[in-house]
């Protein structure tokens, strides 16, 4: 009997536990079944089967069979679990890797065409053709692997709703109270403080505006220099209103893409009108408003001005457009540019209705600057703050503040324990002529530059009274190699002829003085005749200075713009040849007269040309207190101012 059959008659039990096993069983005397089982690696199962037979007295061996099988049908399930995670989790892996599989196979593929075409072709057009194919096919897949990638990417991106944060508004709002700047505060700004007072009456007395027929303000306009205080001023007014207060600069609005702007502002404005509600009111500062509020243009072709133009209309319709319900949203812009720069239709009532002018500080007020910034650091008790206030002419808040920081650091570096008149000496050169340079010059080199600026220092002190010979140095700075630094004795608002006759005399002092003692002149006088001739020439082309009597703004003929024909907008002359040679000859008969003066008072006084010089090679540089020395040793006196 066959083992199969054997088996099925006598019912042998099939093992299936991965264990050797040997089992034997005896069915009478016929004979005997012997069942081997053994696991194998990864879960197969091997079962060796022997048939026996009773022959002669002997067992023999009448049948094999060897069965293979994979058991534990648990195992099987975790498997598939784990094949699909697999897949679930790394399919663009396996996606990514079949593709390139594909690509390399195909590579070969065509590689190997074009090999065969260049080796089996027989005409070279065909090689050469033939053999672009492979190139070709790789270029273009290795074009194809780099644009997917960004394109999935740029889809990825847009579905999240990343090309919405283009619209995104980046400011938040402040509570007033949280600003902490009071009138107290505001300094160097009194005319514009004044008129920040006010608008902060308007705003917190609405009620009673609103019930003698009054409209609220809309907009302020801040007008001024750089570093006057208009940011500043602009805080104060939130935090005496007591207002939620959003600072944004002009230039975040505008983007490369058409509209973004234009969101950007209705987003600014709901968020606005938002707290205005819950707040009772709101202001939107506006830094560098020229960025957003220029006058409109046609569009060149670019988009560029199209999206500039977009962002104002949309300013425009916020800021006095129709509106369900009128809210306490007020702007406030700053700006330093002209008031001309920006659109009519931004300047008119019922936008920004009231404008504050943020002038330079006066002599007084720059006196306060001092007294405020002086208190936040140590400082000698006898430092002249007026005289300070007079060295800084034409100095904002901002350069006030920088002064005093430079003077502390100075203070620090020579190991002073307080600030004194010579660190903020120090510090007033550092910022408006640069640090020193370590240049090496020859004795010749410095005996001309002294004779160069004494002779500016001598013709300042007798032709122009209403300047201080403040400091006279022959160190290199910035980009000179010596100065001389003037102090205007009070502010000049309007000049006279004779003050602008004393500045072109002081511009030749320096040639005059060379000329003089060194018989040659340097290179150095290139921007003092430069300075001398323009007010000449404004003097005379301008102003109607000159002796001549013509009379009238010659310059603004010289280059005005054509406004007819075919050469419209171009600049043209409406100057006669001969008006002009005229004029020309005024300005060197002023510079001519100015000169022979010169040379009369240098020439008389000669000794107290080489003392000055003798001191500034001995000393490198003098300061005010000094320069008032040497000319009282020649009983020297100031002419009246």
């Amino acid at each position: 009997m066959r083992g199969a059959n054997f088996l099925q008659a006598h019912s042998i039990p099939h093992f299936k536990t991965g264990s050797i096993n040997t089992s034997k069983t005896r069915p009478k005397d016929r004979g005997f079944l012997s069942i081997d089982t053994e696991s194998g690696a990864k879960g197969w199962g091997f079962e060796r089967r022997r048939m026996y037979q009773k022959r002669d007295g002997k067992y023999e061996c009448i049948d094999r069979a060897l069965k293979m099988w994979y058991f534990g049908k648990d195992k099987m399930k975790i498997n598939k679990r784990k094949i699909k995670l697999f897949i679930r989790f790394h399919w663009i892996g396996i996606l990514v890797t079949i593709f390139l599989i594909f690509i390399v196979i195909s590579f070969v593929f065509f590689l190997r065409n074009a090999v065969n075409a260049w080796v089996t072709s027989e005409s070279y057009f065909k090689k050469a053709t033939l053999a672009q194919y492979a190139l070709f096919f790789y270029v273009l897949i290795i074009i194809h692997l780099i644009s997917m990638p960004l394109y999935g990417f740029m889809w990825i991106w847009i579905m999240r709703g990343g090309h919405m944060r283009f619209t995104q508004i980046r400011a938040k709002a402040v509570a007033g109270k949280e600003i902490r700047i009071h009138w107290n505060d505001v300094i160097g700004m009194e005319e514009g403080k004044e008129e920040a007072i006010e608008v902060v009456r308007l705003v917190t007395d609405r009620a009673k505006l609103q019930a003698i027929g009054g409209k609220i303000l809309r907009g302020i306009l801040m007008i001024g220099p750089p570093g006057c205080g208009k940011t500043y001023l602009a805080k104060a007014i939130a935090t005496e209103a007591n207002m939620p207060f959003i600072s944004m600069s002009g230039s975040e609005f505008i983007e490369m893409f058409v509209g973004v702007g234009a969101s950007r502002i209705r987003k600014l404005f709901k968020q606005a009108r938002h707290l205005a509600e819950a707040e009772g009111g709101c202001i939107i500062f506006i830094d560098e408003l020229d960025a957003v509020g220029a006058q409109r243009a046609v569009d060149r072709g670019f988009g560029g001005q199209t999206e500039s133009n977009t962002t104002l209309n949309q300013l425009l319709i916020e800021m006095d457009g129709l509106k369900e319900k009128d809210f306490n949203v007020i702007v406030i812009g700053a700006t330093n540019a002209p008031e001309s720069f920006l659109d009519v239709a931004l300047l008119r009532p019922g936008r920004f209705d009231r404008k504050i002018y943020v002038h330079l500080p006066n002599l007084d007020e720059r006196e306060k600057l001092f007294d405020y910034y002086l208190k936040e650091v140590k400082y000698d008790t006898t430092i002249d703050r007026l005289r300070l206030a007079r060295l800084t002419v034409g100095n904002s808040p901002a350069d006030i503040s920088n002064l005093i920081r430079e003077a502390a650091l100075i203070a620090v570096r020579n190991k002073k324990e307080a600030i004194s008149m010579r660190e903020i000496s120090e510090a007033y050169d550092r910022v408006e002529m640069g640090i020193k340079h370590k240049v090496v010059f020859t004795q010749k080199e410095r005996e001309k530059i002294a004779y160069h600026e004494a002779g500016h220092a001598i013709a300042m002190y007798f032709f122009a009274p209403h300047k201080d010979v403040f400091k006279a140095t022959i160190l290199a700075r910035g980009g000179v190699l010596g100065f001389v630094m003037p102090q205007p004795r009070e502010e000049i608002h309007v000049r006279t002829r004779d003050q602008y006759l004393g500045d072109i005399k002081v511009n030749l002092g320096s040639y005059v003085a060379e000329k003089l003692k060194l018989n040659v002149t340097t290179s150095g006088v290139s921007q003092d005749f430069t300075t001398a001739m323009r007010i000449a020439h404004q003097m005379v082309w301008e102003w109607g200075m000159g002796k001549s009597g013509l009379v009238g703004n010659y310059g603004m003929l010289e280059s005005m713009q054509r406004s007819m024909g075919v050469f419209r907008g171009e600049n043209a002359s409406y100057v006669s040849e001969e008006v002009k040679r005229q004029l020309n000859k005024e300005v060197q008969d002023i510079l001519q007269e100015c000169l022979k003066e010169v040379e009369d008072l240098l020439t008389r006084e000669s000794a107290l040309l080489d003392r000055f010089a003798q001191e500034l090679l001995a000393k490198d540089e003098i300061n005010y207190d000094e320069i008032e020395t040497i000319f009282k040793e020649f009983g020297k006196v100031r002419p009246p101012f």
